[in-house]
């Protein structure tokens, strides 16, 4: 029954093609037939790439007759959806971006490399905010991505791709890229799980640069293991990346399967002052304060935590990260590869009028507003007073976080301050838009693993989601009390809470 089999866990799915009872290439058809079925609605892919994915399935099952997949990750045979942000050999790769279009890159990124090799089927690419820059995918020169939870309603962003393609059940796994919240925003706003992992920690190499400082490519999924069985796969140290961390991989699916046992006792988990209350709608903060009151069931020791420098993390951020999109965008100048705008007839035909025209066609309004602040920030005379304080600031955030986990293992927060809202809403008032990354942004500042599990549905029956953040190169601190959280909660909530979501869909798939 393929609603039964793609509403398994990727975990689930594995054990079933190691038994036998599955193939992979039964798993790819499974979830071409969501794909086909759910995006008119959801729209959440930009390119899906069936061919190659039977090609890799059909190989990985001609391997495993053959007895040849011994030694492969756990996922191994498990398909995958990539926000199109990553680049992929022979696919086109867009950044959702009217100035890539048609791009098909000639290599892989590292991540995507480590995936063919693990013998897990790539779906396809989904839909995002054009460069990552955004919080709700309504910014993709392609057309915004829908909330399977509420069509009328944002995914978040600006991975909103990745998560709705996982939450509408069209992919068990995702990869996506986090700038500052772009994983764990759209998580929240879906009820998926989304991880940003350390920075480093998973390598760049291939992702598509918005904020070179900030990006990390992580996981996203329907559980916790998944992400953590996921984020094992993609991590490791690669020399083609000069900010990749050289260690080996930490054990985060071992600390996820002992977080199921719900045993927390001895933890200490930092509830951040500056990270809720004001501002953040009531359901969302409501099942927050019942995540964190299960989590002190399960024998954790919740401290309260300051972090003072928190609330200039959005100024921070909105400073240094267009300065790096400046910088980094400036290479789409219609010269080498891309969109190629010439100047009208009655325009001098030279290389900066080209240039010109090609930037104006091709970039959307978010993308020019960010890069004229960003040029603005570094330009003479005023880049001490932007850029170089904005960077003392981050300093600051670091220093708070230092001593935070001085006093806790892990902090939690809210993710996002609301639940999902609805297009238009904030497209007027880039500002308010701006606010959706409150809690999630100081993580990126610092470096720091943080990770959004869906805390239950708020009010509105939409839902909402729960932050854990760990200190650097220790991933898999998070992954133990968000697992516990994860199965108390699904005792609580009597499952999962995508058995609540309406499936249209899916209707109709096995007859």
């Amino acid at each position: 029954m393929t609603d039964e089999l793609v509403k398994l866990s990727a975990a689930q799915m594995a054990a079933k093609i190691k038994s036998g009872e599955v193939s992979s290439r039964e798993l790819v058809e499974a979830h071409l037939k969501v794909i086909e079925a759910a995006e008119p609605s959801i729209q959440a892919f930009l390119q899906v790439s069936a061919d190659e994915a039977r090609a890799q399935a059909d190989a990985f099952d001609e391997k495993t007759a053959k007895g040849q997949t011994e030694g492969l990750p756990e996922l191994a045979g498990v398909p995958i959806a990539i926000k199109d942000m990553i680049v992929t050999k022979g696919i086109v790769t867009t950044a959702a971006s009217k100035i890539l279009e048609g791009w098909v890159p000639p290599y892989d990124a590292t991540v995507i490399e480590k995936l063919k090799a693990a013998g897990m089927p790539l779906l396809g690419k989904t839909n995002l905010d054009e460069f990552a820059q955004g919080s709700s995918t309504e910014h993709s020169a392609f057309g915004p991505t829908h909330n399977p939870w509420d069509t009328d309603r944002v995914p978040g962003g600006s991975g909103g791709g990745s998560a709705s393609a996982v939450a509408a059940f069209e992919a068990p796994l995702a990869l996506g890229t986090d700038t500052g919240g772009s994983i764990r925003q759209p998580g929240a706003l879906t009820g998926t799980v989304g991880v940003k992992p350390t920075y480093g920690g998973v390598s760049r190499f291939g992702a598509i640069a918005m904020a070179s400082s900030l990006d990390q490519i992580g996981p996203v999924s329907r559980t916790v293991l998944d992400s953590a069985l996921l984020q094992e796969i993609i991590g490791g140290h690669d020399r083609r990346d000069s900010t990749s961390i050289p260690a080996p991989v930490r054990s985060m699916a071992a600390a996820a399967r002992e977080g199921m046992k719900r045993d927390l006792k001895g933890m200490r988990i930092g509830l951040v002052k500056e990270l809720g209350g004001e501002g953040f709608q009531p359901g969302v903060q409501a099942r927050f304060n019942e995540s964190v009151k299960l989590l002190e069931e399960m024998g954790a020791e919740i401290v309260e935590v300051s972090c003072p420098h928190f609330p200039y993390s959005l100024g921070a951020y909105y400073i240094i990260m267009p300065s790096e999109v400046s910088s980094n965008l400036a290479r789409y100048d219609g010269m080498r590869y891309g969109l190629r705008v010439m100047p009208p007839a009655d325009v001098p035909q030279t290389a900066a009028n080209m240039m010109a025209y090609t930037r104006e066609a091709g970039f959307g309004d978010e993308v020019k507003r960010r890069i004229i602040l960003g040029t603005y920030a570094l330009s003479a005379g005023y880049y001490d007073a932007w850029y170089g304080s904005a960077q003392k600031v981050r300093t600051l955030i670091i220093q708070d976080f230092n001593k935070a986990f001085e006093q806790a293992d892990v902090l939690i927060s809210p993710t996002s301050p609301s639940t999902a809202f609805k297009f238009g809403e904030k497209m007027d008032d880039p500002l308010a838009m701006y606010m959706n990354d409150i809690a999630t942004i100081p993580a990126n500042l610092a470096g720091t693993p943080a990770m959004s599990i869906p805390s239950g549905l708020s009010d509105d029956g939409l839902p909402a989601g729960i932050q854990f953040i760990a200190p650097q190169q220790r991933d898999e601190v998070m992954y133990k009390p968000a697992a516990a959280l994860e199965a108390a909660l699904n005792e609580q909530w009597g499952g999962p809470i995508w058995q609540s979501l309406k499936t249209p869909w899916l209707d109709g798939l096995n007859k």
